[in-house]
């Protein structure tokens, strides 16, 4: 009865605490919502305005433009060149980072002025869902957070469903052509293309983004070639396309992908993700197989 009463006595809000989540293991705590936010990354601030909570951010970067609300926001740099001393001025209650994408030593130096920063990394679909939740309690918008995750669980179980009992075929995904970059197995794409049956050609090295050599994908000889692309650029697979020995060739399987959309670790990637699963899957529809050389 007496713990009963004490605990009845306790300070307003002192068990209301917000507990988020670092991309370290350990924990940000908030004493209430954040309502003043400076986010460094254009997926942190489409992430932001999916939970409903994009009223209110003060602050952003450069290629934050999604929604178009977001091209309104004023920049305090890109996700790696920051400017702290404008950072500062703001008076954010919260910095959203990107812990694989921006400067460690500047994400140091926010923190050591007294700001909140929240380090953020998704390496999964799921996680997708799990970020939006976590910038819900973040910004006390958990409805409209709440809702948009679910959307996306549900949209990630279809897919998966979809493509259960799908047979493996293997791809190479292009990040850049000159030099030649890629990703491994344990990036965000490679996690996602699995759920449909691809199988990433370097799903082992080490690096999340690398440089390969042209002569180890035509001997890695995969079923299909992927890379983002921006509307009215030059086909960044071009190059592939003299190489008429190699499968994805014959096959005419050069695909290409929203690169925003791709690129981005919020819920437009699930819409990216799905072309990405039809065109792959068109492969393994009879007659497809070795299509006929000039």
């Amino acid at each position: 009865m007496l713990a009963s009463v004490l605990l009845g006595l306790s300070p307003p809000g002192a068990t209301d605490e917000i507990s988020l989540d670092q991309a370290d293991g350990s924990a940000l705590l908030l004493e209430a919502p954040a309502e003043r936010i400076v986010t460094l990354s254009p997926h942190l601030t489409e992430l932001v305005f999916a939970a409903g909570a994009g009223k209110r951010l003060l602050a952003t970067v450069e290629y934050s433009d999604y929604p178009a609300a977001a091209a309104e926001i004023p920049r305090v740099g890109d996700a790696f060149r920051l400017d702290i001393e404008r950072i500062a001025s703001l008076q954010p209650d919260l910095v959203i980072a990107w812990s694989s994408g921006n400067p460690q030593q500047a994400i140091a130096q926010i923190s050591s002025l007294g700001i909140p920063v929240w380090s953020v990394e998704i390496r999964s679909p799921a996680e997708i869902a799990d970020a939006l939740e976590s910038v819900g309690r973040a910004t006390g918008s958990e409805g409209a957070a709440g809702a948009e995750a679910n959307r996306v669980r549900d949209q990630l179980q279809r897919i998966s469903s979809q493509y259960a009992d799908a047979p493996t075929l293997e791809y190479f995904y292009q990040v850049g052509a000159r030099p030649l970059f890629t990703l491994n197995g344990s990036h965000l794409v490679s996690k996602g293309m699995r759920l449909c049956g691809g199988s990433n050609i370097f799903d082992q090295e080490p690096g999340l983004a690398f440089q390969v050599s042209f002569e180890s994908v035509i001997v890695a000889d995969p079923d299909a070639l992927f890379a983002p692309y921006h509307e009215g650029a030059a086909d960044p697979l071009a190059d592939w396309r003299e190489w008429n020995a190699m499968r994805a060739v014959r096959n005419n399987a050069l695909f290409l992908l929203p690169a925003d959309n791709i690129s981005r670790a919020t819920p437009r990637f699930l819409d990216s993700l799905e072309i990405a699963c039809k065109l792959l899957h068109s492969l393994r529809e009879p007659g497809r197989d070795e299509q006929p050389t000039d």
